[in-house]
């Protein structure tokens, strides 16, 4: 039997259109009745709508956390079993959801809050950088304050977070290939989001996680885990933290990963995986065709 890890995508993976079909699915109709209880606007709406509306974070989230969940949900009725699992950002929380570390409502009240959070944060810059000299690149990110790695996808991608000015600083001071800003409220995944952390971790401490039934692997800490309490915390240092992907594709490759599944849409970290571990094999379930077929 092949062993097969599981992958779940964040922010920057959506696209209009994303998870429409799920509504042709019993499974889909009752979770985006129950998301929009929950969250008081409509997922397939907020899908349906222009590009600039879904990219914002208060809607991105929670609309990647319900197309992904029920997509996992779905294939798990087909019987599928991963043996490892992971998220990308927000994609932790349908990872840990998953992993039955807490229930559907539970996870998407969570994303809804982060979701919130973070769409308040200002006064932050993200720069993706691809093509560079990683030497160079770890040494000016030492020495230029209030700027971090915030995401090191994958050998030559990553992403920077910090102030507008300190970003620009590091800009000037390494050759690049290319620098894209991204489309964020604020300097997600930097010391920067301390305050939205404290504000998050106060919501964290009033749920109890559950013994994950399927390892994650988390962002902070690209170790396999079920502990919940281990769990938790590393969602708290989550928001202040690195994403550390690269290392995640590593440790698939370490752990005799012979295949990466990623559910949800887009195509984003297998990309990221195939360049770091090029060895495992990829699939992608974005659609109810996908999960079909």
């Amino acid at each position: 039997m092949t062993k097969t890890a599981w992958v779940f995508p964040g922010q920057g993976s959506q696209k209009v259109g994303m998870g429409l079909d799920l509504k042709e699915t019993p499974l889909g109709q009752s979770r985006f009745k129950q998301a929009q209880e929950i969250l008081g606007w409509s997922i397939p709406e907020i899908c349906s709508s222009d590009e600039e509306q879904l990219a914002r974070t208060l809607y991105t989230q929670p609309c990647l956390y319900v197309i992904s969940a029920t997509l996992a949900d779905l294939l798990l009725k087909k019987g599928a079993q991963p043996a490892l699992m992971a998220g990308h950002s927000l994609g932790e929380y349908v990872a840990l959801y998953t992993a039955q570390v807490f229930d559907f409502a539970t996870g998407l009240k969570l994303v809804k809050k982060r979701a919130e959070l973070m769409d308040q944060a200002s006064d932050g810059k993200m720069v993706a950088l691809i093509g560079f000299d990683r030497g160079q690149l770890d040494e000016q990110v030492q020495q230029t304050p209030d700027v971090v790695l915030a995401n090191d996808n994958q050998p030559s991608q990553v992403v920077i977070s910090g102030t507008p000015t300190a970003v620009d600083i590091l800009l000037d001071q390494i050759k690049v290939k290319r620098a894209v800003e991204l489309n964020v409220s604020g300097a997600f995944h930097s010391p920067l989001m301390a305050e939205a952390a404290a504000e998050f971790r106060q919501v964290l401490d009033g749920h109890t996680f559950q013994t994950a039934q399927i390892p994650v692997v988390s962002n902070v800490e690209p170790t396999p885990v079920t502990d919940p309490k281990s769990l938790q915390e590393r969602l708290v240092r989550q928001m202040t933290g690195s994403v550390r992907w690269r290392e995640t594709a590593l440790l698939f490759a370490e752990q005799g990963i012979e295949q990466v599944v990623e559910v949800g849409p887009n195509k984003v970290l297998t990309g990221l995986i195939k360049r770091t571990s090029p060895s495992i094999a990829l699939v992608n379930m974005s659609t109810v065709a996908d999960v079909s077929a």
